[in-house]
């Protein structure tokens, strides 16, 4: 299994384009859960212009991705796709860890580490 996160090229493309319209001073791109809806987790993606000794950095193709610690064990392995439907784009997420998504798919459960 992989151990860290990659990226599609289209994902690599979308967040390239983002980074270069950020604020002054960001250095990447951090990626991180957040407690949500019914399941119990939802991905947070945010411009981030700190480093924490505690992170988990990737830098893939251009592209620096930061994962604190304690997101790291539940997002080990997963890749970060872009789904374009129509004009809209988002990051989809492939999780290897994710046991269970709720209905709305809004939320998910990892398994323990």
């Amino acid at each position: 299994m992989q151990t860290g996160i990659t990226l599609t090229a289209a994902a690599q493309q979308f967040l390239l384009d983002n980074l270069a319209t950020s604020p002054a001073g960001t250095i990447g791109i951090r990626v991180g859960l957040r407690d949500a809806g019914c399941s119990g987790f939802a991905y947070t993606v945010d411009f981030t212009d700190v480093q924490n000794p505690d992170d988990q950095s990737f830098d893939l193709q251009g592209v620096k991705i930061l994962i604190a610690e304690k997101d790291y064990a539940a997002l080990k392995g997963t890749e970060i796709d872009l789904v374009q439907e129509g004009v809209n784009a988002e990051l989809e997420f492939n999780n290897p860890n994710v046991i269970h998504e709720c209905g709305c798919g809004e939320s998910f459960q990892v398994k323990e580490s």
